[in-house]
């Protein structure tokens, strides 16, 4: 069985906040595999189907960088300003616009998954992410933006002896691409930048071929309309849902900026001097959709992140919640002094 949990340790570090992730993992905390496993008849709300599931722990199999040492640098990298600059786009172009109602193009999103595994059983938790156009791009490699509660939940399941039990513990987090009829999981390999408190993380990887997304630095106004990219583990009722990566479902639902907030909790206006740490919105993002972009309607461009849903008050009741765009850019230099630390 997995051993005893192993919290992270910098508590200055990762401050939780009290609220509903909109994230997905396995049934149960800790799922016993058995040796031959056949597809389930019907899936449980917040089950991982079984394309993903199987894909993610053969790909965890032969993973040569531990949560172990992506936790460290999770923790390392903290607040780290990366030396490349993230692309100013408000505007985009036709061609780097996300056009979200043209289902015939391939689907930009990705899914991020962390998995640990002990002999027969294992733990999963999934989100979504999506890539970034840096200034230091190289060929083959790439950042994708995520949420972070996901990586912190699974990191709590690592072993406090690790050395104890190298032979039969294996863990990893994947970013897994594809088409609805095929997909690939890519290890990560680094965690070069991370914003614990704003529940962001950059993950590092080789992907053959995946399109960015423009994000935009500046925050728009409240009952903007907005496109955010939703995903389910089992087919919904209503329609407009696509099959997508792994036996999910997504879907580019329509919604509305409602406000935004500081970290304290205060109303926020964005054109002020206010800070715009959480964004609100509607409607309230599915399981396994945290890590997602919100993309302005009209430009087509990021304006946030969906992390999950928060009670603001008993009159409006539950709301969407993330983080606006310009809160990305905290993990970039500015255009022009990359490399003039």
């Amino acid at each position: 069985m997995l051993k005893p949990l192993r919290p992270l340790t910098r508590s200055n570090v990762l401050r939780y906040a009290s609220r509903g992730y909109a994230t997905v993992s396995s049934s149960s905390p800790i799922v016993n595999r058995p040796a031959t496993r056949t597809p389930p008849v019907e899936l449980l709300p917040n089950n991982i189907p079984f394309e993903l599931d199987n894909c993610i722990l053969s790909a965890v199999r032969s993973s040569k960088h531990p949560l172990s040492s992506l936790v460290q640098q999770y923790l390392d990298n903290a607040g780290h300003v990366l030396d490349a600059s993230l692309k100013y786009e408000s505007r985009p172009s036709s061609s780097r616009r996300l056009n979200t109602l043209d289902h015939t193009t391939r689907n930009p999103m990705v899914v991020v998954a962390h998995c640990i595994q002990d002999g027969n059983e294992y733990k999963i938790t999934i989100s979504s992410g999506f890539a970034l156009e840096t200034s230091s791009q190289s060929e083959g490699r790439v950042l994708v933006l995520t949420c972070a509660h996901t990586f912190e939940e699974a990191s709590k399941l690592l072993p406090v002896e690790l050395q104890s039990y190298l032979q039969s513990y294996q863990s990893g987090t994947f970013v897994i691409t594809g088409t609805r009829d095929s997909i690939n999981a890519h290890p990560v390999t680094a965690i070069p930048s991370a914003l614990p408190r704003s529940d962001l993380m950059a993950l590092s990887c080789t992907v053959p071929s995946v399109q960015t997304i423009p994000v935009s630095p500046y925050p728009v106004q409240p009952n903007t309309p907005i496109r955010a990219h939703f995903v389910s583990h089992v087919k919904p009722n209503e329609p407009g849902w696509s099959r997508w990566l792994g036996g999910t479902w997504n879907k580019w639902v329509q919604g509305t900026v409602l406000g935004y907030r500081d970290f304290a909790g205060r109303e926020t206006i964005p054109g002020t001097y206010d800070t715009l740490n959480h964004l609100l919105f509607k409607p309230l993002p599915t399981a396994g959709s945290s890590g997602g972009p919100i993309i302005d309607e009209e430009s087509g461009a990021v304006i946030g992140v969906m992390l999950g849903t928060r009670m603001d008050n008993r009159v409006e009741g539950t709301r969407g919640w993330g983080v606006p765009s310009e809160t990305i850019f905290e993990m970039f230099s500015l255009p022009g002094l990359e490399g003039k630390k």
